[in-house]
C-alpha cells in the first residue's frame, strides 16, 4: 500500500493492520496512512530513519508541511507572506497519526525515547472545568504531545432571517414551528440580519 520502489514499508503496513484489527474507522485509516506516507517522504528527502529522528527534525516536518507542493524539496526560505499549504489543524492532525504510530512502535520494541509524548502535571489547564474523578489523579502527570500548532477556532454558521424564515414554513406541523419559533426568539437559533438593500 505504502511505499516507495523497494515495495510497502513494513512498519506503517504493520500499524495500519493493527489499526484495521481493532475496527478503526476506514476514513481514520485512510488519513493516517496519507500522513504517514508524508512523513516517510519528508525522512526520504531528508535521509533520515524514522527510528532515529530528533524533536528537531519533527519541527522541520511541520515546516515542510507548511510548504507549498513544489518548495518541499531543498531548503528554500519561504516569505511570512506566502500562504501555507496545510493549516493548523490539519498539521496537528498529522502529529496525532505520528504520536500513535511511535506508541505503537514502542510498544513493539523500538527505542524512541519519549520523542513526542511530554509529562506534565494533571489538573494544570487553562479552564475551569475538570474531569469526573479529578480529585484522585490531580497528583499524577498526564501525557500531552510536544508539539502543536495553535489551530484557530472557528465561529459556527449563524442562519439568516430567511433562512429561518425558510425553516419555520417548511414545518407541517404546529409543534414543530413552534420548537424552531420559541428557539429563534430565545436566542438559541441564532442568525444575523439581513442586509437592507
Amino acid at each position: 500500500m505504502l511505499g516507495d520502489d523497494d515495495g510497502p514499508i513494513q512498519p506503517i503496513e504493520a500499524y495500519l493492520a493493527y489499526l484495521t484489527g481493532i475496527e478503526r474507522s476506514p476514513n481514520t485509516i485512510k488519513a493516517y496512512a496519507h500522513d504517514l506516507k508524508d512523513y516517510f517522504t519528508f525522512l526520504g528527502l531528508q535521509g533520515l530513519d524514522w527510528r532515529e529522528v530528533r524533536l528537531e527534525d519533527l519541527g522541520e516536518f511541520v515546516a515542510w508541511l507548511r510548504r507549498p507542493p513544489g518548495m518541499r524539496e531543498g531548503n528554500i526560505a519561504l516569505l511570512p507572506s506566502v500562504e501555507h499549504r496545510c493549516t493548523e489543524a490539519t498539521v496537528n492532525r498529522k502529529l496525532s497519526a505520528l504520536s500513535a504510530f511511535y506508541q505503537h512502535a514502542v510498544r513493539h520494541g523500538v527505542d524512541l525515547g519519549e520523542l513526542l509524548i511530554t509529562w506534565q502535571p494533571a489538573g494544570r489547564r487553562n479552564t475551569v472545568w475538570k474531569p469526573f474523578l479529578h480529585h484522585i489523579s490531580k497528583g499524577g502527570l498526564q501525557p500531552r504531545r510536544t508539539i502543536s500548532l495553535r489551530a484557530p477556532r472557528k465561529l459556527p454558521r449563524v442562519l439568516t432571517v430567511v433562512e429561518v424564515q425558510t425553516i419555520l414554513d417548511a414545518c407541517d406541523r404546529l409543534r414543530d414551528r413552534f420548537l424552531f419559533a420559541l428557539l429563534y426568539a430565545s436566542g438559541i437559533l441564532s442568525c444575523r440580519p439581513q442586509p437592507v438593500a
